[in-house]
């Protein structure tokens, strides 16, 4: 007799079909929801299927399995067939018309974006998911392509309006010519309720991923850390980090987690020496076409002496070096694109190009100087097989835990692939050969971009997918023996590139990512990760069943790459349009993860403001000397952990079907949860966009402007989560605006607040329910003021009898100024059990000064009494 819980007997009676009144019909050439038409001239080869009838078993959990069967009526399964079988076969879903959508596509293999529009004929290409307004009765529907045997699948335009689908499996060893569940349509009168759902069902379907609900999130998810990335690119060394690090703890905002990105590997390139680490290599770009020659660190980290940097004496370092060092290879780079642009343009002779190019390489080479990168901190052995505790990365992150004792997680970076172009044939143990990459046709929308332009070059030196788990093991095994505690794992999409050979992208990316999950779960506490390059549905319902966080966004980049004058700012909008919309569908499956970003940058506080409520962990790539700690300790308190909002940001139901970039009207704004308390945060994104003439994301100046908005505390989703609900139902709330610093108190049936933001600026707008106290005393706890997200900083509430009156009960964590709101004066205050003075005045603010207790963790307790 099986287990009361035993899966098999369970989802047996779980997808019975049930009696409910289904949500769609396909009848007459129409797809329709309740009568309502959603797409019309839908092919005779069209098919749809219900939920029960498709889905008959799944490994979930019970009560996930019970969830997704009791809602299965609001959606079902798209199919089509073909006569011919085919590796990639198109087919129209039908013509949508006159109906408002809100997309997600991919713009580059590795990312996605939001995009709008009213008609099929409006989507981009390679779009992952469509949701579409359907006002008629009050509801939306979500079409998501979905995986189906070997195939992947992903919505196009058509011409007229039509919705076109492209099934594909990326190999001829895969054909097919019918599809019975190639897409999964849902309904719902919520739209974040909408996610949630079809997203739960696709899970119990698929069995292939896991959603977030079910997984456990990495240690740092709400921390603050530090990357390596923007502050050295592939300069970084040991003596810089420790710097780094140093000047962080220092500055009063200590790092609880470490990334060393990109750099630290041991990579050479094609026809050079192949014992040899690539020699001088800079900016990213350079390293796209090297591969790893060994498993292991590059030289430069090998050579690392233990207690270097431990004495009284630590060794020097200038922080003009690098970015010296990246400002002349910007200089070759520059100079490299115009001597291409001069051969496109029909030149024959480049000798003057050449020549400019040489003499930068060369003043490049002084500046790194004769000595090898960190051979300042090596004495005695320096052999690469030395195998000496007291040597290379295990040294190194002994050294820096010993330092810097808040130092929790050391991460580093790698590609899926190893490095960028994958392991070097015959330089390991693992059986890799160089495989050609073939993109796609879906990719021919993206726009241009230079790691495909290298890695295409170079082709990657793909390991044998039979070795994947051993590949894998390889490195992590090494990495969690010397300190290592996580990976980010990054340019996950080229698997598709080079899966023609292997049964196509799906049999590839399953064997990659099964060897990926066992080494997880085996080396790093099974959340130790963070995905990277990954924004497409092959990741997310093939890679996620162990992986739990991941970036929504592109990379933050501090200035436009293509020199557009305007770049350093209406880039910045672009990555919070990029992080809120995507983390709709992402943030069902994995942590999002908004990315790290400069504190000295000109949109720093820009940014700022968005990581203090986007739900996860904080972090930044200051350059050693390039940091503004006043703005970081409005996110960071003194012991590297952070006021983390208890759920994920999401935009607000009145962004849904707009433009917040260039639609010259629409405010970004994202709402989120505090313990205690709601949030909202709007961000003037105006200025930049996708164009999809020039296939590429490009600065609209002209909406670069002050924009008008309002705010209402019904505009915060109470009831996602569970243990917000409650105080959804308030008859009355106090708001902060935090930019202002203005008290307001608003009911459900208030108007709204209006306000005006300038460009690449924010406000913060914080909601917290009122509570009676009784002899008509209204009270509520915003916060610290000092930090951006006020509202986080609020630990425990409790409001209880006090002798003959009534006391609210607060532990707050963090130091600085505590406001409050309260009709009447208290009677008195205690903070950590002694009395102390506080400030109130009539208009119901009630301000309290508190102090940072190190040795309480920063948690004070404060009791008003009335």
């Amino acid at each position: 007799m099986a287990p009361p819980n035993d899966p098999v007997n369970a989802v047996h009676n779980v997808f019975r079909a049930g009696s409910l009144e289904k949500y769609f019909d396909l009848s007459n050439g129409k797809l329709s929801t309740k009568g309502v038409p959603l797409l019309s001239e839908v092919p005779n080869n069209v098919t749809f299927k219900p939920f029960s009838s498709i889905c008959q078993s799944s490994d979930a959990p019970l009560p996930l399995l019970q969830r997704v069967r009791s809602l299965s009526h609001k959606g079902g399964f798209l199919g089509f067939y073909k006569e011919e079988p085919s590796d990639r076969l198109m087919n129209s879903l039908g013509k949508l018309n006159g109906r408002d959508f809100l997309s997600i596509f991919r713009f580059k293999t590795w990312w996605s974006t939001m995009w709008v529009g009213n008609s099929g004929s409006d989507l981009q290409m390679e779009t992952q998911w469509v949701l579409l307004d359907v006002p008629e009765i009050k509801s939306y529907v979500i079409i998501i392509p979905i995986i189906e045997g070997s195939f992947r699948s992903a919505l196009h335009p058509g011409s007229d309006g039509h919705v076109m689908i492209c099934a594909e499996s990326g190999s001829p060893q895969a054909k097919a010519s019918s599809f019975d569940a190639i897409a999964y349509v849902h309904a719902s009168d919520n739209p974040y309720t909408l996610m949630k759902e079809a997203y739960s069902a696709i899970r119990v379907q698929l069995d292939t991923f896991k959603l977030f609900e079910e997984k456990k999130a990495p240690n740092l998810v709400d921390k603050f850390g530090w990357c390596t990335w923007d502050a050295f690119y592939l300069t970084v060394e040991p003596l810089g980090i420790f710097h780094g690090v140093k000047e962080f703890d220092e500055g009063g905002v200590a790092p609880r987690f470490l990334i060393i990105d990109d750099g630290w590997q041991s990579i050479n390139i094609d026809g050079e020496d192949p014992n040899e680490d690539a020699k001088n290599l800079v900016l990213g770009g350079t390293q796209m076409t090297a591969r790893l020659y060994r498993l292991d660190e590059c030289k430069k980290f090998r050579n690392y002496k233990g207690g270097s940097l431990l004495g009284p004496e630590t060794p020097k370092f200038d922080p003009k070096k690098p970015k010296l060092l990246i400002s002349k290879a910007i200089e070759i780079e520059h100079a490299e694109k115009d001597r291409d642009k001069a051969i496109q343009s029909g030149a024959t002779d480049v000798t003057e190009f050449e020549h400019k190019i040489q003499k930068l390489k060369q003043e490049l080479d002084e500046i790194f100087g004769g000595e090898e990168s960190g051979e300042a901190l090596t004495e005695g052995c320096r052999s690469c097989s030395c195998k000496a505790e007291n040597y290379g990365m295990k040294a190194f992150t002994r050294d820096l835990r010993t330092k810097f004792k808040g130092l929790d997680d050391i991460y580093v970076w790698h590609a899926l692939c190893g490095a960028w172009g994958g392991v070097r044939p015959g330089s390991t143990h693992l059986d890799s050969k160089i495989v050609p990459c073939k993109l796609s046709p879906g990719l021919d929308g993206t726009m241009n971009d230079l790691a495909v332009v290298k890695i295409v070059e170079g082709g990657i030196g793909l390991v044998n997918p039979n070795q994947a788990g051993d590949f894998y093991d390889s490195m992590h095994s090494y990495l969690a023996k010397v300190g290592i505690t996580g990976v980010k794992v990054d340019v996950i999409h080229t698997l598709e590139y080079v899966s023609e050979e292997y049964g196509g992208r799906v049999e590839l990316a399953k064997a990659y990512y099964k060897g990926l999950t066992n080494s997880l779960e085996k080396n790093f506490n099974g959340s130790g990760l963070i995905s990277s390059m990954q924004q497409c549905n092959d990741f997310f319902f093939l890679g996620t069943k162990q992986i739990s966080m991941g970036r929504v966004g592109d990379d933050f980049w501090f200035q436009d790459p293509n020199g557009d004058p305007m770049g350093v700012y209406w880039l910045q909008g672009v990555h919070m349009i990029h992080c809120a919309y995507n983390s709709m569908w992402m943030g069902q499956i994995i942590q999002p993860d908004w990315d790290m970003f400069q504190s000295d940058h000109l949109c720093a506080k820009f940014h700022a403001g968005s990581r203090a409520i986007c739900g996860g962990p904080v972090y930044v790539s200051d350059s050693v000397g390039g940091h503004d700690f006043d703005l970081l300790k409005k996110l960071v308190y003194p012991d590297g952990t952070i006021p983390k909002c208890q759920h994920f940001a999401l935009p607000t139901r009145d962004c849904l079907f707009k433009n917040p970039l260039f639609d010259k009207k629409t405010i970004l704004k994202i709402w989120n949860f505090n313990k205690y308390g709601g949030v909202i945060g709007a961000f003037n994104c105006q200025g930049a966009g996708w164009d999809p003439k020039e296939q590429r994301i490009k600065g609209y100046s002209e909406c670069y402007k002050p924009m008008s908005g309002s705010v209402h505390v019904s505009e915060i989703e109470w009831d996602q989560k569970l243990e917000a609900a409650q105080m959804g139902k308030a008859e009355e709330y106090v708001v902060y605006l935090r930019e202002a610093g203005e008290l307001r108190l608003m009911t459900p049936k208030s108007d709204a607040i209006k306000f005006i933001i300038q460009p690449s600026t924010f406000e913060i707008f914080s909601f917290v329910p009122v509570e009676k106290l009784g002899s008509g005393i209204k009270f509520a706890p915003v916060g610290l003021t000092d930090m951006f997200n006020s509202g986080g900083t609020i630990k425990e509430l409790d409001y209880k009898p006090s002798g003959a009156g009534f006391g609210a009960h607060i532990k707050v964590k963090g130091g600085g100024n505590f406001l409050a709101y309260s009709s009447k004066a208290p009677k008195k205050c205690r903070l950590n059990g002694a009395d102390v003075g506080f400030e109130w005045s009539t208009n119901g603010k009630l301000a309290l000064s508190i102090p940072w207790i190190e040795e309480a963790s920063g948690v004070s307790d404060v009791v008003f009494t009335f």
